[in-house]
């Protein structure tokens, strides 16, 4: 685990937030580099599998040629949700790092952990940079409540 890819995935949140969307980043590592980013982009592409891990999977299959994300780990600031822990499950990404964890739909222990029912086995971590993760999704559904008043 290192912190500076959490860093990174922070930044793909900002991304995201300047677009109004929820800001949720993430980042693929293999063997210490960054293959692969991505930010949630589901209002702006009107399209509900466009959450950042999946945008980030997607790229990193494309850049490697395959399906399988051999020695690849991904980092991302929210605990994944039950399609995105599939999907990181079905890419066979070796770690999953994430930053806050999600009480409503997280599948790497908030709600359930989808990693002991389902065949390949992922290790994860969560609670990495909590803080900073959490408060840009705090602020934003702050300003997003005002706004709806």
């Amino acid at each position: 685990m290192d912190v500076k890819f959490m860093r990174a995935a922070l930044s793909e949140a900002q991304k995201a937030e300047k677009l109004g969307e929820t800001p949720v980043g993430a980042v693929i590592v293999q063997n210490g580099r960054v293959i692969a980013r991505g930010y949630n982009k589901r209002e702006i592409k009107k399209n509900a599998l466009m959450h950042a891990e999946i945008i980030a999977i997607d790229k990193a299959c494309r850049k490697l040629g395959g399906w399988r994300l051999p020695e690849c780990d991904i980092y991302v600031t929210l605990e994944p949700c039950p399609m995105c822990t599939g999907a990181i499950i079905q890419a066979r990404i070796n770690n999953v790092y994430f930053g806050a964890y999600d009480k409503k739909s997280g599948c790497l222990g908030s709600v359930c952990d989808l990693s002991e029912i389902l065949p390949h086995k992922i290790s994860f971590c969560g609670g990495i940079m909590q803080e900073e993760c959490e408060s840009i999704i705090k602020k934003f559904f702050k300003k997003l409540r005002k706004r709806e008043k």
